[in-house]
């Protein structure tokens, strides 16, 4: 930057005195010719503006005056950290960082215009003249600098507190939260409720680059090494598809309040190596005590207690298929890969075995539900 411009003191003066109507010049323009400034500078926020416009040009006046310290040490000066502040407020507007920079290009063209058209009236000499310019612009450069990273600080620092709000609705869901408390954080989070969620629950290394919907929500580590996904209306053939090769479980859709419901199906389900667990129920209904099942099958098995452990284990099998094909002979035979008379002959067995039981709806329910998936 030119550090050797000196103004004299009354052209200094005349150019302070011009600076209300350059700054109001300066904003006219940036409303006109920034579409995104349109509706800025009405209340709080286009007050702050004006100030900050304000603040630069009598911040560029002072610079004009002399040289700066070097000192690296010195306080950042009032038009930089107003910059700076600008640029975070801009952000939390949700004006773009392009926008900003648009602004501050018109508002140099305007000021520098304006301030060198005074300059030219005062006589100031063509040489001093170009290190004005020189000046005009490299402390645009730096007031411009100076917003870009006050922007690029708010959207990190908001972004970071959108993701931990996302994270504590997430949470919230997956405790099974009241809808009262869940509608809260999900406002908070600046998250739009969808009509379903659907839990999927896959190794946390292999998270990255899933495509998912807008909106799916993403837990790490509910488990050491484990993520959970909660995603909004899944098309659910399209779902399984992508989470095939990730060794993923995939739960059903629930209304989004009720997503726990999910979450803990593909918990349970994971341990069953199931990966959908809509096309398996009736394992999953089977498992879910996994203690009573295996009392209900010493239970109903205890007639083939005393039986061949080889015999008991082709009886065994045979019940089961002969329940599930309810007792058709030739499909039992065709399950187990054996003649019909052998099918004959160890349901003569089993009838032997359980008597009257067999014709006990109550009986063949227990059986079935014991027997009903292979061990």
């Amino acid at each position: 930057m030119a550090r050797d411009l000196v103004l004299s003191r009354a052209e200094l003066a005349a150019l302070r005195r011009l600076l209300p109507e350059v700054a109001e010049h300066t904003v006219a323009a940036v409303v006109a010719e920034v579409p995104a400034y349109t509706e800025a500078f009405s209340g709080e926020m286009g007050a702050t503006i004006r100030e900050m416009v304000r603040l630069a040009l009598a911040g560029f006046l002072d610079l004009a005056s002399g040289p700066r310290s070097a000192d690296p040490g010195r306080p950042q000066a009032p038009s930089q950290q107003g910059a700076y502040m600008l640029g975070k407020g801009e952000a939390r507007s949700g004006r773009t960082a392009d926008a900003l920079l648009s602004a501050y290009r018109v508002g140099a063209r305007v000021a520098w215009r304006e301030l060198a058209g005074e300059a030219v009236r005062r006589g100031v000499a063509a040489e001093t003249l170009a290190s004005f310019a020189e000046l005009v612009f490299a402390y645009i450069d730096e007031l411009s600098a100076a917003s870009l990273a006050g922007h690029a600080d708010e959207l990190a620092a908001s972004g970071r507190q959108r993701q931990q709000a996302l994270e504590r609705l997430a949470t919230a869901l997956l405790a099974g939260a009241t809808e009262t408390d869940l509608a809260a954080a999900a406002d908070a989070a600046a998250w739009s409720p969808p009509r379903t969620l659907t839990a999927v629950l896959l190794p946390q290394a292999r998270t990255h680059g899933v495509p998912t919907p807008p909106g799916t929500l993403q837990l790490a580590d509910v488990e050491p090494g484990t993520a959970v996904l909660l995603v909004p209306d899944a098309d659910r053939t399209r779902l399984l598809r992508v989470m095939a090769e990730r060794d993923a479980v995939v739960g059903p859709a629930r209304p989004w309040t009720q997503v726990r419901s999910s979450y803990r199906r593909v918990v349970r389900a994971r341990g069953l190596g199931v990966r959908d667990t809509e096309a398996h129920l009736s394992e999953l209904v089977l498992s879910a005590d996994p203690e009573a099942l295996a009392d209900l099958r010493a239970q109903v098995l205890a007639p083939l207690a005393d039986v061949r452990p080889s015999s008991r284990e082709k009886l065994e099998e045979t019940l089961r298929a002969w329940l599930l094909h309810h007792g058709r002979r030739e499909d039992v035979a065709a399950a187990l890969f054996v003649h019909p008379q052998t099918v004959r002959y160890r349901v003569g067995q089993l009838r032997a075995l359980y008597g009257q039981r067999l014709d006990d709806p109550e009986q063949v329910l227990a059986l079935t539900l014991a027997l009903g998936v292979s061990r």
